[in-house]
């Protein structure tokens, strides 16, 4: 039912600099996969198989590791040194990749909705790759457990986690009506609220699962806090209109957006995956 996964990879990753004046901040390696392959596996885990890129200006790197390089494969073939590549050969083999570019940075609604030409008229997934979600105790990723709950509720999903009040100023924060221990339906979302102001303390993290209605809304949204145009607004103008759920999603999750985030997924991913 959902095939298509959207990637906003367009954002300039300052808090990362000088690294990222010439390196795409989804290409900076946790141990060494890609943030942005990370999110494109979890994706496939989940059913999904094509791949909409929001890129800008210096993020042809994204686009190349993805595809095939001839004089590297020529170089290595016959060596032990090919079983390196057999992640990312299967992700080539099994998904296709299409982008679209960015020109102005006006915030993650707009990001979104410049996809919007690549997606079309389908329910659809968003994949912030500077968040790195790994699977829960089953196994189950996080996109993996919303595409389940879509199949049930029929409508948008943000996926939340509770953080520390002293945080809530970072992220998008949502109030909801109960419906299960890890399921609310939204009756309102705040833009990076100060903390006497935030509904609670269920921040939205990035991953999304939408509608395509979102599109008409996200073209009437105002600019918001910070002047860009939010994807909070857009979401919450969909959920008085209909329903948008909340899932507190199985599993963990590291704020690769930030240093000291990125260093813990590093240690994490090394321990578990590779020692």
């Amino acid at each position: 039912m959902i095939r298509k996964c959207l990637f906003p990879a367009a954002g300039y990753g300052t808090r990362f600099l000088p690294a990222t004046k010439s390196m795409p901040k989804e290409m900076l390696p946790v141990v060494n996969k890609p943030l942005i392959q990370y999110g494109v596996e979890e994706a496939m885990e989940a059913g999904l198989t094509n791949m909409a890129i929001v890129t800008g200006r210096g993020k042809r790197s994204m686009e190349d590791h993805f595809d095939v390089s001839y004089e590297l494969e020529h170089q290595i073939e016959g060596s032990d040194k090919e079983q390196y590549l057999e992640g990312i050969r299967t992700i080539m083999d099994s998904c296709s990749f299409s982008y679209t570019r960015q020109i102005e940075m006006k915030g993650l609604g707009h990001a979104i909705l410049t996809g919007e030409p690549l997606i079309g008229d389908e329910a659809f997934a968003v994949i912030l790759a500077d968040d790195l979600c790994l699977a829960d105790e089953a196994g189950n990723g996080v996109l993996a457990q919303m595409v389940k709950l879509y199949k049930q509720f029929r409508c948008s999903i943000v996926a939340v986690e509770e953080v520390p009040m002293e945080d809530v100023h970072k992220y998008g924060v949502i109030k909801g009506e109960m419906i299960r221990d890890d399921i609310f339906q939204i009756t309102n979302m705040v833009e990076k609220p100060a903390t006497e102001d935030a509904p609670s303390n269920l921040a939205i993290i990035g991953r999304y699962i939408l509608t395509p209605d979102i599109f008409d809304i996200l073209k009437e949204t105002t600019p918001g806090v910070g002047g860009e145009i939010q994807i909070t607004d857009a979401l919450l103008k969909q959920a008085k209109e209909g329903c948008v759920l909340a899932y507190k999603f199985k599993g963990k999750r590291f704020d690769c957006g930030s240093i000291g985030g990125f260093i813990d997924a590093t240690n994490y991913c090394y321990k578990k995956f590779y020692k």
